[in-house]
């Protein structure tokens, strides 16, 4: 996907999102490191009041897969007891992760939880219960990077979304 592409599909899901949550306060929960430019280009899209913080939250390594052990590596900094909680995402493929931090948010009390990825590799999914509310991309199976995702933490700041083929 080109930059404009990203960018114009982060306006229609900003869009949607908004009229989702009129007369609502939305509390962003970006998922780090990834999550972070998606966030914000998607934060100043949105034209209903938005709250935003952080959690870090691993199930990769240094590796190209999924490990399966999910890890929090930090937690929230307020509570979300009460508020309409949007988990923001770069991407989702084999859900462990996300289903992992979903049942753990949902026992804080929010008035809702919902969750928005750029991008969604469905023919990945290993859970059944994650639901994703917002999506940018559907894509197939394949290792991608640019515009927040990683290759051993390099190739973030890419502005469009390329895939990485490695030689065997």
């Amino acid at each position: 996907m080109d930059e404009t592409q990203v960018e114009q599909t982060i306006a229609k899901l900003a869009e949607r999102i908004s009229q989702d949550y009129k007369g609502k306060e939305i509390h962003l929960i970006c998922v780090l490191k990834g999550g972070v430019f998606f966030t914000c280009e998607l934060a100043k899209r949105i034209s209903v009041p938005v709250t935003l913080d952080f959690m870090s939250v691993s199930s990769y390594g240094a590796g190209t897969s999924s490990s399966g052990v999910v890890k929090i590596v930090k937690d929230l900094d307020e509570s979300i007891t009460g508020k309409e909680v949007l988990i923001v995402e770069d991407i989702i493929d084999s859900g462990r992760t996300l289903s992992y931090l979903m049942k753990l948010l949902k026992q804080r009390n929010p008035a809702s939880v919902k969750l928005c990825t750029m991008l969604d590799k469905p023919e990945r999914r290993v859970v059944e219960d994650v639901v994703v509310d917002y999506v940018g991309f559907h894509i197939p199976d394949q290792f991608v990077v640019g515009y927040g995702l990683d290759y051993n933490q390099r190739y973030r700041n890419l502005p469009y979304i390329g895939v990485v083929e490695l030689e065997e």
